[in-house]
């Protein structure tokens, strides 16, 4: 996850975007003086993630709230669960409220869609991964979800590793002059980063094992039987990864073909929240 200084602004940007000039409807009928209790409740089973989130809401609503965690991230939720409970201003609860369930029902459901996937593939050594298909200021905490449901996160942004997809190579040029072109930047910036490359069938395929230069091959839009015959050619030289319209119903067979990596990128852009509600104590 993020640090702290980088979530907490991430929050006070929601936070002002949703209060903006006063939270009038509590500001109307609640009095500042009034102390309640409320405890967070979830209503389906799942696995939590962005309860460390919701609570850093309560307190830069209010600091003086009481916070008292239950269950943490990655914890398993069974319907009917208290995730946490918290005793305060009643004003700055129900301000902090739907700040905190956004993050926290969002990423629950990430969290949960992942865990429930990676079962799937219990048994083989195919691994899930997540992409950058995110929601904006967000990644961070939507691959944080990913790893607390059980997935493994691909590169964060376009600064940690070289993905040279069809349109770097189209527009380099090919193959080849894609990986050299990368080999020579990287020489030239004095980088030392992983090279993954994207074939859309098995000919580019044996374009990239004739040149070689790459750490991991992503085989887009294979179909099984091909994916399998892939996966044979490249015999553990590369690492191999698989992506392109693979959904649930089709991930256990693409990863009995014994490709390493099998990246959905609906793990965070295609989700249903979790259901998590807060009521009074």
């Amino acid at each position: 996850m993020m640090n702290i200084e980088n979530l907490d602004e991430l929050i006070k940007s929601a936070l002002r975007e949703d209060i903006g000039d006063g939270d009038h409807s509590t500001l109307a009928c609640i009095p500042a003086s009034a102390v309640n209790a409320a405890k967070m409740v979830a209503k389906a089973d799942g696995i939590l993630c962005g309860a460390e989130v919701g609570q850093r809401v309560f307190n830069l609503v209010d600091d003086s709230l009481k916070v008292v965690m239950l269950k943490h991230d990655g914890d398993a939720l069974a319907k009917g669960d208290i995730i946490m409970t918290i005793e305060g201003h009643a004003g700055s609860i129900l301000t902090a409220e739907r700040t905190a369930l956004n993050y926290m029902q969002r990423l629950s459901g990430i969290a949960t869609e992942t865990h429930r996937m990676v079962r799937m593939l219990d048994g083989l050594h195919t691994r899930l991964l997540d992409t950058r298909k995110t929601t904006p200021n967000m990644r961070l905490l939507e691959k944080y979800a990913v790893a607390c449901g059980g997935g493994t996160n691909h590169r964060i942004g376009l600064y940690d590793m070289v993905m040279l997809k069809d349109n770097h190579i189209d527009f380099a040029g090919g193959i080849e002059q894609a990986i050299d072109r990368t080999h020579n930047y990287l020489d030239t910036k004095g980088k030392d980063l992983r090279i993954e490359i994207e074939v859309r069938d098995l000919d580019e395929l044996q374009r990239v094992l004739d040149h070689g230069g790459v750490d991991r091959i992503m085989l887009d839009n294979f179909d099984v039987a091909t994916l399998r015959e892939a996966v044979r050619r490249i015999d553990g030289r590369y690492e191999t990864e698989a992506s392109g319209g693979i959904t649930e119903a089709t991930l256990r067979a693409y990863a009995e073909t014994g490709v390493d990596f099998i990246s959905v990128g609906a793990l965070t852009h295609h989700i249903k929240s979790l259901d998590i509600s807060l009521v009074k104590k």
